[in-house]
């Protein structure tokens, strides 16, 4: 029988980004978040205490509820396929963040579980959906650069080390800056250029260890096991390229740039960590900017929950697909690889961009 009315959701990981999500998907009428669930019950008592969440516990309280349709799987990177998987055997749909998977392998092996138990999977980042880069979207398919041929991308900053209280996984096998912020820019990417065909990169790392710098582990030295600064290039199958550095190496912060320049204009798309923003035209024959207000939701994490939620009842796909979230991984890998190796790297994935979003899709309205 066909499920009507809000879809039932579970967090899984109470830790600092479920704030994120849970400060929007509790205000979403198509969404009833059920139970937040941790290896840690006590954090996933408090986190649930803090949303007035009546269920909470340990993993297997999620899995096992029968009303929650939704996974969203908000543990460590390398938890997502474990968790993702055992949701999936459970008969959940999964929303999982960034990244998918650490490795090819596991990531394919997902896809196939999902596939075969007839669940879907999705996987941050869904800023995409967001006004400032759907609005951006919306110019180009316009036409108002002409034929977007190039891309430029910079994340630069210090590292989280200063003011994450527990930031030593991001400087693990898994994270960095390529695998912890190039979700938000290749995804960006790709729904403008499509699927990506060949990456090349190098890569380095600065200061062997890290000491973390506020917070309860404050003086805390670790290991950097990953480069920490990474510039790539890539060639899309529609044939145009870009080029993208990604640094933990930088005193000076320079972030959230995008520019993508077309056969008639270039446009400065707003940061990709973010869903709202200012977007800039520069016309062919032109100096100057001009500024283009963002239109559309702006509402944050769990958008694309939502999308997932109202997809699920409408029978219809939903535009954060896991196939797109592997082709991304496929892509981080293949940088990583292209460091070692110091060749070009094909990816041998691909994706589509996904469907825009309408400007009036309203994530505060109920529909279910």
């Amino acid at each position: 029988m066909t499920k009507t009315g809000p879809v039932g959701v579970a967090v899984i990981g109470a830790g600092n980004i479920s704030k994120q999500y849970l400060d929007n998907l509790t205000t979403f009428p198509d969404i009833k978040v059920l139970v937040v669930a941790d290896l840690f019950e006590e954090a996933a008592a408090a986190r649930a205490a803090e949303y007035g969440i009546e269920i909470s516990g340990g993993v297997d309280v999620a899995l096992n509820h029968p009303d929650v349709e939704i996974v969203v799987n908000l543990t460590i990177p390398a938890a997502h396929v474990e968790v993702a998987t055992a949701a999936v055997k459970a008969g959940k749909n999964v929303w999982t963040e960034k990244p998918f998977s650490l490795d090819r392998e596991s990531g394919l092996g997902l896809l196939k579980e999902a596939q075969a138990a007839g669940m879907r999977l999705a996987c941050a980042p869904d800023t995409f959906l967001g006004a400032g880069l759907q609005t951006a979207r919306r110019l180009i398919d316009a036409g108002e650069i002409g034929t977007p041929l190039s891309a430029l991308t910079m994340f630069q900053s210090p590292g989280p080390e200063s003011w994450h209280p527990n930031p030593a996984f991001l400087f693990q096998d898994g994270a960095g800056p390529l695998f912890d912020m190039a979700p938000y820019y290749l995804t960006a990417l790709v729904q403008t250029f499509g699927p990506i065909a060949k990456v090349a990169a190098v890569g380095s790392t600065a200061f062997p260890t890290r000491t973390i710098g506020s917070g309860p582990k404050a003086g805390e030295v670790f290991d950097v096991e990953v480069p920490t600064h990474v510039s790539a290039l890539a060639q899309f199958e529609s044939g145009a390229s870009s080029h993208s550095i990604f640094s933990f190496e930088s005193p000076k912060v320079r972030t959230g740039f995008i520019e993508i320049t077309g056969t008639e204009g270039t446009i400065s798309l707003p940061d990709p960590n973010n869903f709202d923003g200012e977007i800039k035209l520069c016309k062919r024959g032109e100096d100057d900017w001009s500024t283009v207000d963002a239109r559309g939701p702006a509402n944050g994490r769990g958008m694309g929950v939502l999308d997932m939620a109202r997809a699920i009842r409408a029978g219809i796909p939903h535009r954060v697909p896991g196939e797109l979230a592997y082709h991304v991984l496929d892509a981080m890998v293949s940088i990583a690889e292209s460091v070692d190796t110091g060749e070009f790297v094909t990816v041998e994935s691909s994706a589509p961009a996904s469907p825009a979003l309408p400007v009036d899709w309203n994530p505060t309205e109920a529909t279910l």
